[in-house]
């Protein structure tokens, strides 16, 4: 069984460091492809729509078998970065038992156009999560075929999400997001939900003594044109991984670690265990998802001096930018008004004094400024949050 604090100690020797910050892609991944181990038996599963290869690996000899994909999404690289973090783990004796009990196989990256261009869509912008029933394009074709040539037991489908999201009406982000998607618009609980639910509850049974109260549940409403719930109503059970926002990591490197353990957890109670989905009561318990974080908040605002009677706060978003193969972050304006319930992962106290810009009369929403001046005191909206 798993020694989840054993795994994290020694995940620095596990991590694979040539994968780091946002920017994931295929000339990122094919490198290290080509150097693992012969237990990796590869394919080229076929090219994206813009010619682009999309890469197939199968672990494992036992009769319990899970399907998993990762960057169908491209701008959703972190769980990339685990799946070659568990890549590693796989070549030590410790994952005898999980290899001997499954055979795993994984699609790291199912578009790389988008991941290329570094955005969620693909190279005909088309989202391929809205794709799943229709198989208007060759991604989603490669993933069925997969689907239906491997018939997996599970399905692990791996996203990423936006730092807006909190572990229910907390204060606390959601670091991690789990969701056993619906089979149908009545949003039944089945009992291939059911299994789903079971091995979300395990990893989050694995996950709170490090992530206390930061994991969240995804709404559960019902498209079947998207991949986890097209491949949940045809009855295998399938899970939703959404890697979120850990406190001042905006190139989501300790939430890497999280996912790692995450998809660990997963796998060993696979391998080690018959899931029943008997035990689904607890997924309940995870809180489900709110949207109450702005990247910064900029509270008791006075914006103009002529009305310096009113104040307002300030919510800002960071905008991911790739240039020259880095993603850099750009704060912009995106709500003025009252942000009492909210929460900012960068907070600043105006104390009722005048914000401004040199290049703006007003400040308003839909600029973009990198600090802003409080009574004349230059401030970063970048702050602690590690981003310059």
């Amino acid at each position: 069984m798993l020694d989840s604090s054993y795994f994290l100690s020694q995940y620095n020797s596990l991590k694979a460091t040539a994968l780091r910050n946002r920017y994931i892609t295929n000339s990122h991944i094919e490198p290290l492809l080509k150097s693992l181990p012969k237990q990796f038996r590869q394919t080229i599963l076929g090219t994206s729509e813009a010619g682009l290869s999309i890469h197939g690996l199968q672990i494992g000899a036992g009769s319990k078998r899970i399907l998993i994909w990762s960057q169908m999404h491209g701008n959703e690289s972190t769980t990339t970065k685990a799946l070659f973090d568990l890549f590693s783990y796989f070549e030590l004796p410790d994952s005898k038992t999980l290899l001997e009990a499954c055979t795993l196989f994984i699609i790291p990256i199912l578009n790389p156009d988008g991941a290329e261009a570094y955005t969620r869509l693909n190279g005909n912008q088309i989202d391929l999560n809205r794709d799943a029933k229709v198989l208007t394009q060759s991604e989603s074709k490669i993933l069925r075929t997969a689907y239906e040539d491997f018939k997996p037991h599970f399905c692990f489908n791996m996203h990423g999400q936006r730092t807006i999201f909190s572990a229910g009406n907390t204060h606390n982000s959601a670091v991690l997001s789990f969701l056993s998607p619906s089979e149908n618009e009545e949003r039944s609980l089945t009992a291939t939900r059911q299994k789903s639910m079971e091995i979300i509850h395990i990893m989050n049974q694995a996950l709170q003594p490090y992530l206390p109260n930061q994991i969240g549940r995804y709404d559960d409403g019902f498209n079947d044109n998207c991949v986890g719930d097209y491949f949940q109503s045809h009855g295998t059970p399938t899970l939703l991984f959404e890697a979120g926002h850990f406190p001042k990591d905006y190139n989501r490197e300790e939430t890497r670690k999280y996912m790692a353990l995450a998809l660990i957890s997963a796998l060993d109670y696979v391998a080690n265990n018959t899931v029943s989905g008997d035990h689904y009561k607890p997924y309940f318990e995870i809180p489900e998802n709110d949207k109450l974080f702005y990247d910064v908040i900029v509270r008791n605002v006075v914006l103009n001096p002529s009305t310096p009677e009113l104040f307002n706060d300030i919510g800002i978003h960071y905008t991911e930018l790739l240039a020259s193969g880095v993603v850099t972050f750009k704060p912009k304006v995106v709500f003025v008004g009252n942000l009492n319930e909210k929460q900012g992962h960068l907070d600043i106290d105006a104390d009722f004094k005048q914000v401004s810009h040199p290049d703006f009369e007003v400040l308003s929403e839909g600029h973009e400024i990198d600090f802003i001046t409080i009574d004349l005191t230059k401030i970063s909206l970048f702050g602690n949050n590690n981003l310059t």
